[in-house]
Parts: C-alpha cells; sequence; structure tokens
C-alpha cells in the first residue's frame, strides 16, 4: 500500500491506497466529468455503528482533505479522517464479488460483512 499524507493546520494525517484501488477508481472515474473524484466518508449507521461509503463526487466541502497516490486523488471530510486516519483501502476481488475493502486500525470490531465498523 501506498500512504497519501495530507496536512491539515497543525496535524498531518494519513490514507493508504492499494495499487488495485487506484486502478478500480481511475476505471470509474473515466466515464465520469471532468473534475470528479473519489470520496470516502464514514456515516453512522450499519450493524456495528458507523459504515464506510464510497462515491464519486464533483462538490467539494470547505472541510475536505485531497489524498493523491497511484495518481489518483481521494477526498475525505475533516469528521470521517478521524475515525480512517492511517487506514488502507484496497480493492478485492474473489469467490465472493469484488469491493473495496478498508483496513482501519481505529476499528475495535467490524461486522462480518466488512462495511461497517465501531470506534
Amino acid at each position: 500500500m501506498e500512504t497519501m499524507t495530507a496536512k491539515a493546520e497543525t496535524t498531518s494525517s494519513e490514507f493508504g491506497l492499494s495499487m488495485s484501488a487506484a486502478q478500480r477508481i481511475q476505471t470509474m472515474l473515466s466515464g465520469e466529468p471532468d473534475g470528479s473524484f473519489f470520496r470516502v466518508a464514514v456515516n453512522g449507521g450499519g450493524c456495528s455503528g458507523f459504515q464506510y461509503e464510497f462515491s464519486i463526487d464533483s462538490a467539494r466541502q470547505d472541510d475536505d482533505l485531497a489524498f493523491f497516490s497511484h495518481d489518483v486523488e481521494v477526498v475525505i471530510d475533516e469528521m470521517s479522517l478521524e475515525l480512517v486516519d492511517k487506514a488502507e483501502l484496497d480493492y478485492v476481488q474473489d469467490l465472493m464479488g469484488s469491493y473495496f475493502s478498508v483496513s482501519n486500525p481505529n476499528a475495535t470490531a467490524s461486522c462480518g460483512c466488512g462495511t461497517s465498523f465501531s470506534v
């Protein structure tokens, strides 16, 4: 995994991205309008308390931080970043299907499907 670093006012945060995830994101963005980017967010919900949300977006918010790796930009809002700081995003293809997977050192538990977690 390659780690991306964005510097906030007085702290630095990291978010890792595998080559597989970068390639999938590039493929997804190839059919989108110019200026589109991949967004990672954390929302309340899911069976463990929080759930990951991945989307293509074109509107930036004031609290967004941009991370760059493998020629891909990933945008994460400050609130979500607190829950995924030092995490790594991968794209997995196996017998169960293909999906984004987050290895999150901040999570104390996660559900069986891997889309929700608790801290």
